[in-house]
């Protein structure tokens, strides 16, 4: 059945059954599967097709590809950049920049930092019953608990068409993902222009979430976490494990994080696994919740949300994130940016401002979330004087093969100490589908008898 026909056939049966109380009403939610798709972005383009409609078919995949080889090529080898950005013309371009590139043209723009612009591709896709749960959320899902829960959603979008900044951000927070491995470095470059290795790790990801579409997700895990570290020496042998919840923060039902150090030679809790502590697997020049430009409890933050606008992002990274060596991606000050690709496509903005009882070393930041995948594309973070600190870029690329989009690596530029970070691209070749271990490797006991001793 094709993606149409598919949305003629349950659009309109579901909306049969909304419940007028709900959040978004039947009308509103009416024109998901018509002028907005599924999961609620804007099906056509933009006025001067500089964004084209959504393609309901997928990424294409080249004839180069040998499925099951999880070695993802380039499906537009040949395409050329439509137009390049530097410092000579950045301000020409100022209205489809985040804050946070604009910053990294006025401090980098005489160097060489540049962004080349490619044609756009709207090829994220979802399974069949994503799209149908993501159309019932739409009228069922509530927030609860102050924020900190969700009410009534099934494994999918819980607020495709939202109407708060805090809903925005839940929908990145449970944003669909299939299952993963991935060997990676994460290197950081200092301001002395020099790459360092922080971390060498071995990563697999489970989703439980949408193992099972037909159940709400009530206190169901979202994500299931599990690195091993091999180096630096210092930091060989230790594991993190981390379970994220898929619609629950309330006290007692948030993130469960376990750390097994091998000084210590014991698994023990990890409630610092969070928020704004530094994270050691990037030596520190980001926090916790950094990882993939936002993750966690929404609870010390107030969220606004902003609107929607055309904004050039990293897209389609398939040579970065697939077939290069990241140290050919580490310039003195920058990532190569011959090797970054540049979209200009429709983003959410949501921004947040720290709530007076709480306390982070942030004190604002602003997400830029993709309207096809609800994914984070980019991030400004200021410190609590509202100066703006540090930049964050998603460089996401589509599984051709698979009804996912895989967001493989992400990076922050510290504005205020000149260093740079990148983490989670996979080593060339050390990318795979899928996992090869049952569940009880994702408990503490699984990892303690993994544990070095």
């Amino acid at each position: 059945m094709s993606i149409r026909t598919y949305l003629a056939s349950v659009c309109l049966p579901l909306l049969a059954i909304f419940n007028v109380s709900a959040a978004v009403s039947p009308d509103e939610a009416a024109r998901l599967g018509k002028d907005l798709t599924p999961v609620g972005a804007e099906m056509a383009g933009n006025a001067d097709g500089s964004i084209p409609p959504w393609n309901p078919e997928g990424t294409p995949t080249p004839d180069t590809f040998v499925p099951g080889s999880d070695n993802y090529t380039n499906p537009w080898p040949d395409e050329k950049p439509l137009y390049t950005i530097d410092g000579s013309n950045w301000q020409e371009h100022i209205d489809n920049l985040t804050v946070g590139t604009q910053a990294l043209f006025e401090k980098y723009g005489a160097d060489g930092f540049k962004i080349n612009v490619y044609p756009t591709h709207r090829g994220t896709i979802r399974p069949d019953w994503y799209y149908e749960n993501s159309i019932k959320n739409a009228t069922q899902a509530r927030l609860a608990e102050d924020g900190q829960q969700i009410e009534g959603n099934l494994p999918g979008v819980p607020f495709p068409i939202p109407q708060s900044g805090l809903e925005a951000i839940w929908n990145h927070m449970v944003r669909y993902a299939e299952d993963t491995s991935i060997v990676s470095d994460v290197f950081y470059v200092g301001a002395n222009g020099k790459p360092v290795l922080a971390t060498t790790g071995s990563s697999v990801t489970v989703f439980p979430m949408f193992k099972n579409p037909d159940e709400e997700v009530g206190e169901a895990v979202w994500a299931k976490l599990r690195i091993n570290y091999e180096a630096p020496p210092r930091r060989a042998g230790e594991i993190l494990l981390v379970h994220e919840p898929g619609a629950d923060y309330t006290k007692g039902k948030g993130r469960k994080a376990w750390q097994y150090l091998v000084g210590q030679r014991r698994v023990r809790l990890a409630p610092a696994v969070s928020f704004d502590t530094p994270n050691p697997a990037v030596a520190g020049t980001s926090t916790y919740d950094d990882a993939f430009i936002y993750n966690g409890s929404p609870e010390r933050f107030n969220w606004t949300l902003v609107g929607k606008k055309e904004i050039l992002v990293p897209a389609n990274n398939y040579d970065m994130i697939f077939q290069e060596d990241i140290e050919d991606l580490l310039g003195e000050k920058f990532l190569n940016p011959d090797l970054v690709r540049w979209e200009k496509r429709r983003v959410w903005v949501v921004d947040s401002n720290l709530k007076e009882d709480s306390r982070h070393i942030y004190g604002r930041r602003t997400f830029y979330l993709d309207e096809d995948s609800w994914a984070a594309m980019a991030g400004d973070m200021y410190d609590n004087r509202d100066t703006l600190w540090r930049v964050q870029f998603n460089y996401p690329a589509n599984l051709y093969d698979r009804e996912s989009g895989f967001g493989s690596a992400y990076g922050a530029y510290d504005l205020l100490q000149n260093i740079y970070n990148l983490s989670g691209k996979p080593k060339p070749g050390k990318f795979k589908n899928g996992v090869t271990v049952n569940d009880q490797y994702f408990t503490p006991k699984g990892m303690a008898r993994r544990g070095i001793r």
